[in-house]
C-alpha cells in the first residue's frame, strides 16, 4: 500500500506527481472552495490547500497527504475559470500583452506524526501582445474552460507567452514539485531514496 496521497481529482495534478515515480493514492478531497470575504490570494490557497489534505487525514492514517490549491491573479483580481468560450476569449484580451501570477498553495499532513507544513509558490506568465483571431484559434483549439485563466501552460497556451518566471514551473500547472521534494524529505519520503 503506498504511504503518500494526493488529495486531488484533478488529472493535471496526478500526471506532475507520476514523475516522482512514488506509488501513491489520490482522492477527491470533495470541499467548499468558495473565497471567504476579505481572503487575499495567498490566504486562501492555504486554507485550501491545508483544507484538501485535512478532508482525507482520518481516512488515511500512517500517510503523508498532499494537498494543493491555485489561484489566478489579475489587477489583484482572483481570476475563475471561463463559463464559456465568450468569456475565455475575453478573459485571454484582458491579458493582452500583460502579466497574470499564479499562487498555488502546498501542503503536506504527516498523520502519523500529527504534523503537517505549507508553503506557497507563485509564478508570472507575461502574455505576447495578442490579436482577436489567434485568441479565437486559441479557445477553439484548446478549449480551455476548464482552466483559470482559460489557458494550459502544458497545452498550447505556451504559444501566448512571452515570458514565464518563477522557480518550478509546475507551479503553474498546479503542484510545485521543487517545492513538494523538499517537504516529502523532510517527511522522511526522499524521491530519490532506495525502493
Amino acid at each position: 500500500m503506498p504511504r503518500l496521497v494526493l488529495a486531488s481529482s484533478s488529472r493535471y495534478r496526478r500526471q506532475l506527481l507520476d514523475r516522482l515515480e512514488l506509488p501513491y493514492a489520490w482522492e477527491s478531497p470533495d470541499i467548499d472552495e468558495t473565497p471567504r470575504p476579505g481572503e487575499s490570494p495567498r490566504a486562501l490557497v492555504h486554507r485550501l490547500s491545508l483544507a484538501k489534505a485535512e478532508r482525507l487525514a482520518e481516512a488515511w492514517p500512517d500517510h503523508l497527504i498532499i494537498g494543493s490549491d491555485q489561484v489566478a491573479v489579475f489587477e489583484d483580481e482572483v481570476l475563475g475559470k471561463p463559463e464559456d468560450e465568450a468569456a475565455a476569449r475575453a478573459q485571454l484580451a484582458r491579458f493582452s500583452g500583460r502579466r497574470v501570477s499564479f499562487l498555488t498553495g502546498l501542503a503536506l499532513i504527516d498523520t502519523r506524526r500529527g504534523s503537517h507544513r505549507v508553503c506557497h509558490e507563485r509564478f508570472d506568465v507575461l502574455f505576447r501582445s495578442l490579436d482577436e483571431d489567434e485568441i479565437a484559434r486559441y479557445v477553439a483549439r484548446e478549449r480551455p474552460l476548464d482552466s483559470a485563466g482559460s489557458f494550459r501552460m502544458e497545452g498550447l497556451g505556451i504559444a501566448l507567452f512571452e515570458r514565464l518566471e518563477g522557480d518550478d514551473p509546475n507551479a503553474l500547472i498546479g503542484l510545485p514539485l521543487i517545492r513538494l521534494c523538499e517537504l516529502l524529505r523532510v517527511a522522511g519520503l526522499d524521491p530519490l531514496g532506495e525502493r
